[in-house]
């Protein structure tokens, strides 16, 4: 099967952006660990993986359908940030990011009647739905529960509790 290079081209750049969300989410969970928030780390560390299953699957994708993936090097994340609702308000934008990105590849396919990449864009288009709820109800909670040291360490149990959630939707 035949892409278009303009296809070809924008799902290797979402090949770099789910690579560099992986990274980031990496610092952020290393960031977590050694912060002591250790629910936010095992969260982190599995959005990480999360995100470069995604990158695989844009691979594998190219791949398939006879067409060249790239695997490229991504510019180191933020390592420090300055509390643990700042962090997931940052994994929050980067996910819109990735929505936004998602949704111009769809509209590409769209425009070029590509059937093929538009049924495999699917599957992101839903996918992206449930990373902006977890973020946006993460951030809920500190509305709902408060910032000071016992609701930050409850929403770190909730980052816990959730982390195997993502381990198992991945």
């Amino acid at each position: 099967m035949r892409i278009s290079p303009k296809m070809k081209k924008a799902i290797n750049d979402q090949i770099a952006m789910e690579y560099g969300a992986s990274s980031t989410y990496m610092a952020m969970a290393s960031w977590c660990e050694v912060t002591g928030y250790h629910g936010g780390a095992s969260y982190f560390y599995a959005q990480s993986t999360e995100e470069r299953d995604h990158m695989l699957k844009f691979v594998k994708y190219l791949n398939d359908i006879g067409a060249t993936a790239t695997i490229p090097t991504v510019k180191a994340p933020a390592s420090s940030y300055k509390s643990l609702e700042g962090l997931i308000k940052t994994a929050l934008k980067n996910e819109q990011a990735v929505t936004k990105a998602i949704h111009k590849i769809v509209d590409l396919a769209h425009k070029e009647k590509d059937h093929c990449s538009y049924a495999f864009l699917e599957w992101f288009v839903n996918e992206q739905v449930q990373e902006e709820t977890k973020f946006e109800d993460l951030l809920q909670k500190f509305d709902l529960i408060g910032r000071d040291k016992l609701a930050i360490n409850e929403i770190d149990k909730i980052l816990a509790s959730q982390a195997g959630a993502t381990d198992s939707a991945a």
